[in-house]
């Protein structure tokens, strides 16, 4: 494979106005606004982004969702796997308001939230991500973590399964805590 990593602060106005050809986005932010900004970028109907994988976690769990912004490349199929902000509309709702959570930040992350929780949402995504590189497809594309109980549930691809969670975030805005 030959690709670059492009450490960038993302900003929508630039990203829309470039037309900038991302095959793969990962957003590990703290903010609904944070959020709102890549999904608005992303979404934009002239923008090229293949994929968007969002990471975030609160004191002890957290989710990595990967997606395909519906955008100029990404068309709208039923097997186009859903965004994060398309599924949980919340995530990025700054009508909102911002959640108190512990920044990603390594000293106050010590301090507010389970040790090592970002290594495993990390690490459990770039094992997702190695999957869809080596063999091309995925069985599931993300996850959400719970360090309190040891659980990991899947995110299967699973047109079905997407319904039924846009519909339930839509009648209860709050109820599903991501980060």
């Amino acid at each position: 494979m030959s690709w670059r990593a492009i450490p960038h602060h993302f900003s929508r106005k630039e990203t829309a106005i470039d037309n900038y050809p991302c095959d793969l986005v990962i957003g590990c932010v703290d903010t609904r606004a944070a959020r709102n900004e890549i999904h608005q970028s992303d979404t934009h109907p002239r923008g090229r982004v293949g994929y968007y994988l969002d990471l975030g976690n609160n004191a002890s769990s957290g989710q990595y969702v990967l997606g395909q912004p519906l955008n100029g490349r990404n068309r709208r199929t039923a097997r186009r796997l859903r965004a994060v902000a398309e599924l949980y509309p919340e995530i990025s709702n700054t009508d909102h308001g911002e959640d108190p959570l512990p920044s990603c930040n390594a000293s106050e992350s010590l301090e507010r939230q389970e040790p090592f929780i970002n290594q495993v949402l990390a690490t459990s995504a770039l094992a997702m991500l190695a999957r869809l590189f080596r063999y091309g497809t995925l069985a599931h594309h993300g996850a959400f973590y719970n360090a309190s109980s040891g659980r990991m549930s899947a995110l299967t691809v699973d047109p079905d399964l997407w319904k039924k969670i846009r519909r339930r975030s839509l009648r209860t805005p709050r109820a599903t805590k991501v980060a």
